[in-house]
């Protein structure tokens, strides 16, 4: 693999450094080439500003409009246009950083912000159709990627029936709307709960944990979301009605046997979707 590691934590001596460590060590251990961004070390900017598309701050800033001509004509700043060939060249993205107030630090958030410009990441038209390409397709069509998060709270809070909601759907706007909606075939995150205070032996479990799930991140099957442009979803981006006929919220986004027959699982297509 050609893996870019994005890690977002302050101090390398924290568990998410020694699990990032850890994980680097072990790819290169078997042969994959691993590019880093540690982004506190970077001391990246995380905003979002006319000094990332050579613009004139007297003048309104189309954030859209600008990061796509800036893309395009090869203007973006020098520190997006490096990291976005870090990209480039990786086909496996591994985003590592520790549960923040249910989300990623606002450091890690810049990243994609400032990255994921119109017309790279995002705003790639079909040329056929004239569709967006997004949600399985996408301007990072063709890579694979892995979360890698620590969270505070113990397994039974972040489960489908704890206070903190069921980490996956937690984690559904950087799985869903940020990795998958760009094209990136996601598989499901390594979550290390008991954060705050985890023991050595449970660092142990942690870190064989780590090392399989990289070790097998080629064969791992991908998060079953759905595609927007596959069919499951009419004109106006809604799932059809006979997609999860009694559901509602996240899950419906992704295929499985308790929403889908076995005709949609196995990538057939329904009377209603012709």
């Amino acid at each position: 693999m050609q893996v870019l590691w994005v890690s977002a934590h302050p101090d390398p001596r924290s568990l998410n450094g020694a699990l990032r460590d850890e994980g680097i060590a072990v790819l290169r251990e078997h042969g994959h080439e691993v590019v880093e961004s540690d982004l506190y070390a970077m001391k990246w900017n995380p905003v979002v500003d006319h000094a990332d598309f050579r613009h004139d701050p007297v003048k309104r800033l189309d954030v859209l409009n600008e990061s796509q001509q800036a893309f395009e004509s090869g203007t973006l700043s020098d520190d997006i246009r490096r990291e976005q060939a870090k990209l480039d060249r990786a086909d496996t993205l591994i985003v590592q950083f520790p549960l923040w107030w249910f989300s990623m630090p606002a450091i890690l958030k810049g990243w994609f912000d400032r990255l994921f410009v119109q017309g790279y990441a995002q705003g790639v038209l079909d040329p056929e159709t004239g569709r967006a390409q997004r949600y399985g397709n996408g301007g990072l069509t063709g890579r694979r990627a892995m979360v890698v998060t620590t969270v505070g709270a113990n397994a039974a809070t972040t489960g489908p029936r704890g206070i903190h909601g069921d980490i996956n759907e937690v984690l559904f706007p950087v799985l869903h709307g940020t990795l998958w909606y760009t094209g990136m075939d996601v598989v499901p995150p390594l979550v290390v709960n008991g954060a705050v205070a985890l023991s050595d032996a449970d660092y142990a479990t942690a870190a064989t944990q780590l090392r399989d799930r990289l070790l097998t991140l080629p064969q791992t099957p991908p998060i079953s979301y759905r595609h927007q442009n596959g069919g499951d979803y009419d004109d106006h981006l809604v799932l059809r009605p006979h997609h999860a006929p009694d559901a509602t919220g996240i899950r419906i986004h992704c295929r499985s046997p308790e929403t889908d027959t076995q005709d949609e699982r196995t990538g057939g297509t329904s009377e209603a979707d012709r």
